[in-house]
């Protein structure tokens, strides 16, 4: 009960000081958002839909972004594909992990949206327009326990711990620079009347980097929002989360001042997405569910966990990739789609395995056991080389070649050639898959399916076409993820 009371004392002599704070800030803290005129592109939604896709410019984060056995996920990704998905958009991200590099992104029109944890803060409205609040969330210190915590009792371990923020002073607290923790701490310097040693962190260094360096002792503090603390200290059971920094504030997405049409749709889009149950499965799935996140976490297949594997099969699909020609992660990426890398999948039309091959596929390669992984994948890698060959005899363009390969593993080579013909009769480019995509969509029309130039008659083209799409995308992310997780590591080690 004593040390209840203590806490709740010191908590509300902590409220007391904020509360008659100014709100100014050092001139270290506004010069990270100089008052100046800045470029900002003309793109607003209507453009947007011309192009028919929304870049979103995230972190990879265990809330933000991540891939776990293969699987895109993530708080704000999720969120992000069921408003694309009713506004008839792709997404597409864009990873960048400095967020004043991630301002300059989108108003420049690399990203339209920006879909960080984002802090709506009076010095960021200068630069950005915010959309309306995905939920309220205070700052909170990240500290780490006593090094004995577990044999302690309760009080001795908050003895150790700081729980006025004035106990700060002279203390060094490690933060991401340009981020609304840099300019909280500087306010509460001079709330508290000492001095705060603020260190801002490495410019692509991540808020969750700093929380995982206090658990290790590497630092002693940082400070985040009490979600991503929350989430990270089921991760690490050293850390302490326990101290605020700040009353709740307002967690939104970004987006262009003059991106009018977009923030109307986002603003309308949130305030009834907020009223749905999908939205609280969501949150809790990614803050609420702690057995999932610590799984998450220490799995080798998630990106979050810092190994950087996919799958179980890795080595050996960047070994049929090599034999491709292709990067490893486009044939993971499909392999993912085909069976989401599950050796015993088998689909209601007999194919079976990673790469759902057919037992008359397998035959043709010399393959008896497509259950087994190496079998699988040497016979669909030796497919698609066959697919590679054929193509090649009439497109030299590879990005197209790889659509019409994809797309011919997936429904068969003579659906594809029937719609090549109905392309070259109707006055298309045979060699874009655009055009050629359109036709394939036809197939399944009795006008084209029964026309004289088609051999193989009715086609669900829709399978192939979204096939081809789903993949392509899986790609894009695994790239932006996993490529950049890699080139961070080795400048780290350079």
């Amino acid at each position: 009960m004593k040390v209840h009371i203590k806490t709740t004392t010191l908590f509300i002599a902590f409220l007391m000081v904020v509360s008659s704070c100014r709100q100014s800030s050092s001139s270290q803290a506004k010069d990270q958002y100089p008052d100046r005129e800045e470029f900002i592109v003309d793109l607003d939604l209507d453009k947007i839909k011309e192009r028919g896709y929304i870049t979103a410019i995230m972190d990879n984060s265990s809330t933000g972004l991540f891939v776990y056995k293969g699987k895109t996920m993530g708080y704000e990704y999720e969120l992000l594909k069921l408003f694309c998905k009713e506004q008839g958009l792709q997404l597409r991200i864009n990873i960048t992990q400095n967020i004043g590099e991630g301002f300059n992104k989108l108003n420049t029109g690399e990203g339209d949206i920006l879909a960080y944890n984002l802090t709506v803060t009076k010095e960021r409205k200068k630069r950005i327009a915010f959309t309306h609040y995905h939920n309220l969330q205070r700052q909170v210190l990240i500290q780490r326990k006593p090094d004995n915590w577990r044999q302690m009792k309760l009080h001795e371990i908050e003895a150790q711990l700081i729980r006025n923020p004035v106990d700060l002073i002279g203390k060094e607290v490690v933060v991401r620079p340009h981020s609304s923790y840099y300019d909280r701490m500087v306010n509460l310097s001079e709330e508290i009347g000492g001095d705060i040693l603020i260190v801002p962190g490495d410019t692509n260094t991540e808020t969750e980097q700093l929380i995982r360096q206090v658990a290790e002792g590497k630092i002693d503090y940082t400070v985040a929002e009490e979600d991503i603390a929350l989430v990270n200290s089921t991760y690490y059971q050293n850390l302490d989360i326990k101290t605020p920094v700040s009353f709740s504030t307002q967690i939104a997405w970004g987006v262009r001042k003059n991106a009018d049409e977009l923030l109307a749709a986002l603003n309308d889009w949130i305030e009834r997405m907020r009223k749905t149950t999908d939205y609280y499965v969501i949150y809790d799935k990614y803050f609420r569910s702690s057995k999932s996140a610590l799984r998450r976490s220490r799995s080798k297949y998630s990106s979050i966990s810092g190994v950087g594997a996919i799958s179980p099969y890795d080595s050996l699909i960047q070994n049929a990739a090599d034999e491709l020609g292709w990067d490893w992660l486009l044939l993971a990426a499909q392999v993912f789609r085909e069976s989401k890398f599950d050796p015993s999948a088998e689909s209601w039309a007999g194919a079976i395995g990673l790469m759902q091959v057919m037992p008359r596929t397998g035959r043709d390669y010399g393959v008896t056991d497509l259950y087994d992984p190496e079998q699988n994948i040497y016979a669909g890698m030796k497919h698609l080389e066959w697919l590679q060959i054929q193509w090649s005899k009439r497109i030299e363009d590879e990005d197209e070649k790889l659509r019409f390969v994809l797309a011919s593993y997936n429904v068969g080579l003579g659906h594809l050639q029937d719609a090549v013909r109905l392309t070259e009769k109707y006055g298309g480019d045979p060699e874009k898959w655009e055009d050629v995509s359109g036709f394939l969509l036809k197939k399944s029309q009795s006008k084209y399916f029964n026309d004289p130039v088609v051999e193989f008659g009715y086609c669900r083209g829709s399978e192939p076409v979204g096939y081809v799409e789903r993949i392509l995308d899986i790609y894009q992310n695994y790239k932006e993820i996993l490529d950049r997780e890699s080139q961070s590591e080795q400048t780290l080690v350079q």
